[in-house]
């Protein structure tokens, strides 16, 4: 069953103390190692990362009221998750530095598109988790993204050219899943670097033909 938590705090409150150690292990290591750009909320349930219009005013072409995904962490039934969307396409040069390195870690891999599967709070390589956030700062990652985008097909090209002349005419488009940003008192306990700001949204959408960045259907 997905969380109705609103705020990341809220979220971690309501988890049993042991999936909350395991999810708290890799947060810690996800914020340590993330770009001061990105920002930290919720979205489909789960603490999402994702790059802010502040950052990239275009936001996610299929909805761009929406901000650009990155990473995600959730605590499901059987196991908890970490969604990295740099691993989503198989065979790219992150993807395949993500399996290399954790393979020398000697930890099994449970990995499915960009969903990462571990049971206890020992199973995960964490210090992989963590390269691989560091690998793709904010730029980096709307380079992927637009590239992957772009190459995909005519459609996802046109909606990224539609989003970013929206964005600089001066209004992000609106849409019945527009995304409500809740603040949570403005900054989080414990989150890496001053101002960082934490955030609400809904869930990521999918158009026919374009790359999958939503973390729920990885």
């Amino acid at each position: 069953m997905q969380s109705k938590a609103t705020t990341v705090r809220a979220y971690l409150r309501d988890l049993p103390p042991d999936r909350r150690q395991a999810v708290g292990a890799v947060r810690k290591v996800i914020l340590d190692n993330l770009d001061k750009d990105y920002e930290e909320g919720m979205c489909y349930g789960m603490i999402a990362y994702s790059v802010p219009h502040r950052v990239y005013p275009a936001g996610y072409h299929c909805n761009p009221g929406l901000p650009l995904p990155f990473a995600g962490l959730a605590s499901q039934k059987q196991y908890t998750s970490v969604y990295l969307m740099t691993c989503y396409a198989e065979g790219t040069p992150d993807e395949g530095w993500f399996r290399k390195a954790w393979a020398a870690t000697g930890k099994k891999l449970d990995m499915g598109k960009c969903r990462i599967r571990f049971e206890r709070v020992e199973d995960p390589a964490l210090e992989v988790i963590g390269g691989a956030i560091r690998r793709l700062p904010v730029q980096a990652c709307i380079e992927v993204y637009e590239q992957a985008l772009t190459g995909s097909s005519k459609t996802g090209a046109k909606k990224l050219a539609a989003a970013k002349k929206k964005a600089a005419a001066g209004g992000r488009a609106k849409s019945a899943a527009s995304c409500p940003r809740k603040e949570d008192g403005g900054t989080e306990a414990g989150v890496r670097g001053a101002g960082r700001r934490v955030i609400s949204v809904r869930g990521y959408q999918r158009c026919p033909g374009t790359p999958r960045p939503r973390p729920r259907s990885c």
